[in-house]
Order: C-alpha cells, then sequence, then structure tokens
C-alpha cells in the first residue's frame, strides 16, 4: 500500500523474486514509477478501505507492506489487514518514532524510517566502531559497539551491564563471536556489543570509556 519510491521498488523486487503483487494508490499517476515491466495488479484506492484491499487481494493476501507518506493511513491499512482479512504478515512504515512504540505495542511490526534512515547515515559517516551496528525497527533499541577500558579487563561481564544499563549481546574475542554467560569474565581485547536505549546511551560510553568505581 502505496506506490512511492519505497513502495515502487519493493513491489519490483518482490516481482523479480516471482511473488505476485498488488500495488495501492490514491494517485494512479503514482503507478508510473512501476515501468511497463511490471505485470502485477494496479489498484487506485484509499488503502485501508476494505473494499479496496479486497479488489488487491487482501483476502488471499500472504502479507502487506504499508508504505504510504501517512502514518495514520499506513497504521489503519495493517490493522484492516490482520484483523478484517487475517493476513499473517503485516508491517507499517512509521514516521514518528513515538507512535511506532504504539503500534508496536498492538502488535504491529514498524520500521520507524526516520530514527533508522539517521542511524544508517551516522554509521557510514563515524564508521562502526563509533555509531550504532543495528536499532530495532520501532528506533527505540540500539546495538553499539564497545571496548571497555583497561579498568574493566577481569570483571564480570554481569558488573558492565549493571553498571551501564545495557545487556550485552555478543563479544568480538580473537575475532570470533560469543555469547557471553553468567561467568563472562571482561578480557583484555574484548569488543563488547551491547544494546541499549538512546536515554542510556551515553552513560553506556562513558562508563565504558573509563574504569569502574573503585578500579582495578
Amino acid at each position: 500500500m502505496g506506490c512511492g519510491r519505497v513502495g515502487a521498488s519493493l513491489a519490483l523486487q518482490l516481482q523479480r523474486l516471482e511473488h505476485s503483487v498488488a500495488v495501492i494508490d490514491m494517485d494512479p499517476g503514482a503507478f508510473r514509477r512501476l515501468g511497463e515491466g511490471f505485470t502485477g495488479q494496479r489498484v487506485t484506492g484509499v488503502g485501508f478501505d476494505r473494499n479496496t484491499l479486497r479488489e488487491a487481494g487482501a483476502e488471499r493476501a500472504a502479507a502487506l507492506a504499508a508504505v504510504s507518506n501517512g502514518d495514520n493511513s499506513n497504521i489503519i491499512a495493517a490493522r484492516v489487514a490482520r484483523e478484517t482479512f487475517g493476513v499473517a504478515r503485516v508491517i507499517a512504515r512509521i514516521y514518528d518514532e513515538r507512535r511506532a512504540e504504539v503500534v508496536e505495542r498492538l502488535g504491529i511490526p514498524t520500521i520507524a524510517t526516520v530514527p533508522w534512515a539517521a542511524g544508517r547515515l551516522l554509521r557510514a559517516l563515524l564508521g562502526p566502531s563509533a555509531a550504532e551496528l543495528w536499532r530495532d525497527p520501532s528506533g527505540t533499541v540500539v546495538m553499539v559497539e564497545v571496548t571497555p577500558h583497561e579498568g574493566w579487563i577481569g570483571s564480570p561481564l554481569r558488573e558492565f551491564e549493571a553498571a551501564t544499563g545495557s545487556r550485552v549481546g555478543y563479544l568480538t574475542r580473537f575475532g570470533a563471536g560469543e555469547l557471553p554467560t553468567e561467568s563472562t569474565i571482561i578480557q583484555d581485547g574484548d569488543l563488547v556489543h551491547a544494546l541499549t536505549t538512546d536515554e542510556h546511551l551515553p552513560l553506556l560510553r562513558e562508563l565504558a570509556a573509563r574504569a569502574p568505581e573503585g578500579g582495578r
């Protein structure tokens, strides 16, 4: 639902993967983005209208991507597809990250466009060691890579988590990924891949860059 640049690109990629695709947009002129080679269905109408969705094949659809330029339209379309037509997999693009959090609580996966794009740009500008490695679709949880200060060497990883308010997803040790356990001790050269939120990210970076209280 939505035949802007994202919607058109997604439709064409799905077609190349040999999926059957229907594209909905209120503006028939938007379908020009699909090009002459697009063989899927073009449906002109309001994307969250039941009759429009029915015309697009929602009753037999495996998935719906709501990627119009309106948050409310995308949310409603995703809910109607799931709750009325039983579409198993729905996803909504949301510009407002706070609204994305609310929608996620309703069980609808979202792509929070602004924080996701900003994170990718930040990583490109600053490099992977200085910027985030991953952000969840709602824009709430972020994974960053930090190298603990030498003062942390010999400390239990659980103490690092408690102090920084983070959860360590994995370590890179001697060039290989390693899942932490309750007894994991921080070693010299460890790269810590920690999950946190924007609120706690400055604290994580600050505490990782210096020795823990009491020192070692």
